[in-house]
Parts: C-alpha cells; structure tokens; sequence
C-alpha cells in the first residue's frame, strides 16, 4: 500500500513537473504544442480582455492592417439565439488561418462580455504555418449581455485529424448559405474556414491577415507585441479585431457603449 501511495505521488509531480515546463516555456520561442488544450490562466485570460477593451489603442490603429473585410449578405433581419443577436464561428483545431483569426475574435467578443475558460492550442504540425500559437474554442465559457456566441471546432490538430465538434442544425445552415453556397464569394473560396457569421448580416470568410506574422512566436509574444500599437501584430490582430467589432455593433443596433468609439463608426 506504501508503495502504491509512492507511486502515486511521485506521478502527481512528474505531472505538475511537466506542466510548468511548458508553461515557462510558452513564454519563449514559439509556440509548444504540450500546451494544447491546458486551461489558460486567469491571469492571462484579464490580460486579454484589458488589451481589447484598450479604446484609446483601439482609436489608434482602426483598421490598421487588416484586410479581407466582412461581407454583407444581403439580409436585414438579424439572427437571435436565446433571444440575443448570434455570432456564430466555425473552425477547426488544425486550421492555421482559424489560428490567426482567433486572437482577433476573441478580443472583439471581449468588448461584449468576457471568456472564464478558454485553452491553448496550436495549429496543425503538418500543414501551413506549423504549429502557431492560438486558443480553441472547444470547452470554452463565454457569456455576453448583448450577443449569443456560438462555436464550432470540428476537427483536431493532429494528424489525421478527428472529429471534435458535429454543426447542429443552425451552424450547417448559416455556413451552407453564406459560405458554402455563398454567391459573393469567389467559387474557389467557398467552403472555406474560418467562417464567422454575424447576425446573419455579415459573414468572414478567411483569415484577415497571414498566420506567418505571429507562427514564430510564443503566447506570451503575441501578447506583448498587442500592447504596442505600433506593432505589426498589434496593427493587424487588433485592427481585425475593430472589423469585428463593428460587425457586431450593426448586428445588436449599436447598443453597447463600445459602438460609441470613433474606430467603430469609422468601420461601420
């Protein structure tokens, strides 16, 4: 019994061992993949959301270098989900452009509420942009006074990937209709992740700008160069993230006091 108590012990160390390993080393380099799927820290999670809700940068840099804006689709009546204005995102783990498009999503859904869980992930190993540096949405807790969000992650990030999340039946229509089959979009495009739909009155088809801006880098990095507006990341994460912003202004009627800032009605 001693010995099993032993065991058991010695394990639990090794575990934490292991874990603060890749935590400490998610501040250097690039990103390391051991930390797929651990729980972000609370810490980070405030760090995030003071760096979103930052309108003095955000004015600064509007658009910045984003591009591939949102699409109008054409519809005037907004989409609600539990009696809020839905934002409905479908990815996938092992998505390297779902990777980048991420970070910006998250900081402008941070502007309507806030994340008490989300979790590290990084791209696919063996695909574009290897192995950047991200969060999943998979197991995430979100919660917003203004919006419903929902999330989709269909498959894992290793090779060959499985299936983590099956569409329900909203999910599957939105994309059919506005990426799938989506006139607007060149054909070669369609069908494409990521997809982002906003309310059913605008939709994102792809990334706004390349993973290859942040792959080199850590977590902790990204989040660094977001703190200088200057940045080239900061320029482009956070100006994506003002697009999305505003995109979820017209879906709510401009209702949330961040629809007031001068980078929102720039962009709307």
């Amino acid at each position: 019994m001693k010995k099993k108590i032993m065991y058991a012990a010695i394990g639990i160390i090794i575990a934490i061992v292991v874990i603060s390993v890749a935590l400490i080393q998610a501040t250097s380099g690039g990103a390391n993949p051991a930390l797929d799927n651990v729980a972000v820290p609370q810490q980070t999670l405030s760090t995030l959301y003071g760096i979103a809700n930052n309108y003095q940068m955000a004015n600064l840099i509007g658009v910045g270098a984003a591009g591939n804006p949102p699409l109008k689709t054409g519809d005037t009546t907004v989409l609600k989900v539990n009696g809020k204005p839905a934002v409905i995102y479908v990815g996938a783990d092992y998505c390297p452009y779902c990777a980048a498009t991420r970070w910006a999503l998250i900081l402008a859904l941070d502007r309507f509420g806030n994340f008490s869980s989300l979790h590290y992930m990084t791209s696919s190993s063996s695909d574009f942009a290897q192995n950047t540096a991200t969060f999943t949405f998979f197991n995430s807790s979100y919660s917003s006074p203004y919006i419903t969000f929902e999330s989709v992650e269909e498959l894992t990030n290793v090779y060959p990937y499985k299936v983590l999340q099956v569409p329900n039946q909203l999910e599957n229509s939105t994309f059919d209709a506005f990426d799938l089959n989506f006139s607007a979009l060149p054909a070669d495009e369609r069908g494409g992740i990521p997809f982002i739909d906003f309310g059913n009155i605008t939709v994102q088809d792809g990334a706004e700008y390349s993973p290859l801006l942040i792959n080199k880098y850590s977590w902790d990095t990204i989040i660094g160069y977001l703190k200088n507006e200057n940045s080239t990341v900061a320029q482009s994460i956070i100006g994506n993230a003002n697009e999305f912003t505003a995109q979820i202004c017209k879906a709510i009627n401009n209702s949330a006091s961040v629809c007031k800032q001068q980078f929102v009605k720039n962009l709307e």
